[in-house]
């Protein structure tokens, strides 16, 4: 099941880059022979890596989800997640074909097959999400962050692509992770302000947000603790990979590289805020119980020990309290006179 699932996703969004035109081996626009563009070459090759990474998680999800849980013990657990992930990055491998065939179609004069490379950026990111979904997988919180980091990277390419097609340039390029909505900066040494910013509130926001519920139902703390951290290293891990060069590249995309390291730290600073947060609730919340429940003992015992009290409601309250000699004794005491038999009187 893994494998299919794992084969779906990666056939999906390899689908929906083609489809929207954020993947793209050639030049949008450009005539039959003309040189790829290095901006849209490299944010193909990121996209098609971080892609092919996050069809492997989400096919371990899902089949994880799907399977029947039985009771078993840990070890047991970590061979089926195992196995599970394994299973999830063969499926995901749909994605290598898919990337290197249309990639034939690239003019670079910087290599000569582009289509292996850009087949083996697509291995490199199968490789990465099978590490990345064990982790998932242990933790319910760094799955959250995965998805809901993937829902935000593809509706922003949407974003970017949908804004190219309302202003009039047509379909372009979407980069990884930025989205460039003004034509001219601010620029900060070799950064697109508004675009690092983007990234920088989003991850730090879905590191958070990802990280509540987890933190709330008392998973690991550890987990909820680096959640953050792993949906912006998926795209850090891409742009790393892709490298774009100084100089050639868009401002947005070399932007983008220089500021996804500093989205790891936000969306990790978001998810440790979270769990800190959530800890010191739950403690504070544990410490008033413990106060109430002292106090409540403490002002028994004063009621008990007052010297005031009158002894009626004392024996009121004992007599109340059933006896394990009711029925073997009278009910009413004997009453009478006692008379001894004049042989056994003594005389004095």
């Amino acid at each position: 099941m893994a494998i299919l699932i794992g084969a779906g996703f990666g056939a999906a969004q390899m689908g929906l880059g083609y489809g929207l035109g954020i993947i793209a081996w050639v030049t949008p626009g450009a005539p039959v022979g003309t040189a790829t563009d290095e901006g849209v070459w490299v944010s193909s090759l990121a996209w098609a890596a971080w892609a092919a990474a996050t069809s492997v998680i989400a096919g371990a999800l899902c089949a994880d989800r799907l399977s029947v849980s039985v009771e078993s013990g840990r070890w047991a657990r970590i061979g089926w997640r195992t196995a599970t992930a394994f299973a999830a990055a063969i499926g995901a491998l749909i994605t290598v074909p898919l990337v290197a065939v249309p990639a034939r179609a690239a003019q670079l004069s910087t290599n000569f097959a582009p289509h292996l490379l850009a087949g083996a950026y697509a291995v490199t990111g199968v490789v990465i999400g099978l590490v990345a979904s064990l982790a998932a997988l242990a933790s319910r919180t760094v799955a959250a962050n995965v998805i809901a980091s993937a829902c935000w990277l593809w509706l922003l390419g949407v974003v970017a692509v949908t804004d190219g097609v309302a202003t009039g340039r047509g379909l372009t390029a979407a980069q990884l992770g930025v989205w460039r909505f003004t034509n001219d900066g601010p620029t900060w040494r070799s950064f697109y302000i508004p675009g690092a910013l983007l990234m920088l509130f989003a991850a730090l926001l879905i590191g958070g947000l990802a990280a509540w519920p987890g933190a709330r139902r008392g998973d690991n703390r550890v987990g909820v603790a680096i959640s953050g951290a792993i949906g912006p290293l998926l795209v850090a891990g891409a742009y790393f990979l892709a490298a774009p060069a100084f100089g050639t590249a868009p401002d947005e995309q070399v932007s983008a590289y220089l500021t996804a390291p500093y989205t790891v730290i936000a969306g990790l600073a978001g998810s440790i805020l979270v769990a800190a947060v959530v800890a010191l609730d739950h403690r504070s919340s544990n410490g008033s119980t413990v106060d109430d429940e002292l106090a409540s003992l403490s002002s028994a015992t004063v009621r008990a020990d007052r010297p005031g009290e009158s002894e009626e409601p004392r024996r009121s309250r004992r007599s109340s309290r059933p006896s394990v000699y009711d029925g073997l004794l009278p009910s009413q005491p004997a009453t009478g006179k006692a008379s001894v038999p004049p042989a056994s009187r003594i005389s004095p």
